[in-house]
């Protein structure tokens, strides 16, 4: 079986990653506590960093979402490195807002990517919505030092010679909580969905998915009922970035073979068996017949309206739905059959409905 450079990719990050556990765990043994709890950040620091790198250098297809992600992932171990070893109350504030900056934006990062990765379609607005949104969420967690709304107050005490903020919660600080678990609900609700409307063709690759959110969930909520000197989710942003890899690389892969199956459909064998059809017309047809079945009933019913020659206006009067809902419909049941256009989705349907 000939190799995929996506899947080798891919084997080379994860085992990057289970061959650098032994050094993040083997910390403990360098001098004191204090002095291996801002090694562990430094070294998470620096992982994350090489895991950018790798990302930009190695993946051939690179995908603004996931640089964005490994980019968040690093800048929020800087953070958390900064104020380990922050001397003033001043440089653990500006660390903290560090952290903030990664860790803000990235539930937002995460639902983007899966729901990307689901082919569930996104408008520039929404996702304008959502930006906006975590910018004001981060002004609000870097407030501490000018308002007293996020914070009542702060300040900077060492543990075990590794620098903490001591902090008494204000007002505000439950909207941080509310919005985390807004976007731990959208995502479970996006995988969920996507199952069940078979925009995901395996349980395994929703399972995945799914992993990396429960592994930020479990964490925090690991965090919140047991007072531990080291933030986890440090290391734990790190193996969701991974997962989400994982699966965009999977998923890729298989695009990418069913594009080469359909380019394929082009070229005419040299001596045509019209009685008994290939095992490559068979495959092909198995793919038309999944991508149908994967349809929405709303999908399913402006398909149908297509294929009986319908007009775009027609389908609208009849549905009684807007221009831009139909254009919603039509890019997601193009990119399902992956089409680019009514013609090549007619096309294609009267080649394989009989």
């Amino acid at each position: 079986m000939q190799n995929n450079p996506a899947s080798k990719k891919l084997l080379g990050f994860f085992s990057f990653v289970i061959l650098s556990f032994p050094l993040l765990s083997g910390c403990g043994i360098i001098g004191e506590k204090s002095a291996s709890m801002s090694v562990i950040y430094a070294t998470v620091a620096l992982f994350s960093f090489v895991l950018l790198i790798g990302y930009c250098l190695l993946i051939y297809k690179k995908e603004f979402w996931f640089i964005f992600l490994f980019s968040s992932v690093f800048v929020v171990n800087i953070g958390y490195y900064l104020l380990s070893v922050s001397k003033t109350l001043e440089a653990a504030l500006w660390a903290n807002r560090l952290s903030y900056l990664g860790s803000v934006f990235l539930p937002m990062i995460m639902l983007v990517i899966i729901m990307k990765e689901c082919r569930i379609s996104l408008e520039k607005t929404f996702i304008g919505i959502l930006f906006v949104i975590s910018l004001l969420v981060f002004l609000l967690a870097a407030s501490p030092g000018y308002l007293d709304v996020y914070y009542k107050s702060v300040s900077l005490t060492t543990v075990n010679g590794v620098s903490v903020l001591e902090k008494v919660y204000g007002p505000f600080h439950s909207v941080y909580l509310f919005y985390l678990l807004f976007y731990f609900g959208a995502m479970v609700g996006t995988i969920v969905y996507a199952r069940v409307e078979r925009l995901l063709e395996k349980f395994a690759h929703a399972l995945i998915l799914a992993d990396a959110v429960f592994v930020n969930i479990c964490v925090w909520l690991f965090e919140q009922l047991v007072k531990i000197d080291f933030e986890c989710l440090s290391v734990s942003y790190i193996i969701s970035e991974l997962f989400l890899l994982g699966i965009h690389l999977l998923l890729q892969e298989k695009e990418e073979e069913k594009s080469l199956m359909k380019s394929a459909e082009g070229i005419a064998p040299d001596v045509p068996n019209l009685s008994k059809p290939s095992s490559h017309e068979k495959e092909l047809s198995e793919n038309f017949s999944f991508s149908l079945s994967s349809l929405t009933p709303t999908e399913r019913k402006i398909f149908d309206l297509h294929l009986s020659g319908k007009k775009t206006k027609e389908i609208m009067k009849e549905l009684c739905i807007t221009e831009n809902t139909i254009k919603f419909h039509n890019k997601n049941i193009y990119h399902k059959f992956g089409v680019s256009s009514k013609k090549q989705l007619l096309e294609l349907s009267r080649k394989y409905i009989k």
